[in-house]
């Protein structure tokens, strides 16, 4: 028997949405070949292991069930390198609102 996770535990759930046959005809060549996957983090409902069949409580309070996958997953997401043309703009914003005076 497997580790146990306990209720209320931040977890990633994993279910297929659509399998690949299922997927819309409008949808690339490429993209209609693959499932529709969804991976959502939330708070374990209940005691289980992994690659139990579980539900979870979001962070805005929606109850979705799927595989339990990840426990206690960190966020891996980021919005990349800064821009060097972006860089500058928040300084000449405020310049051009302090001289509109607003």
């Amino acid at each position: 028997m497997g580790e146990r996770v306990n209720k209320g535990v931040w977890v990633e759930i994993h279910s297929i949405l659509l399998a690949a046959g299922e997927r819309a005809g409008t949808l690339p060549e490429d993209t209609q070949r693959l499932p529709l996957e969804m991976r959502v983090k939330g708070f374990l409902t209940a005691e289980a292991g992994l690659g139990d069949e579980v539900e979870v409580e979001t962070v805005t309070g929606r109850r979705l069930r799927g595989r339990l996958a990840v426990v206690n997953p960190a966020y891996s997401h980021s919005f990349g390198a800064p821009l060097s043309q972006l860089s500058a703009i928040g300084g000449e914003v405020r310049a051009l609102l302090r001289k509109a005076g607003a």
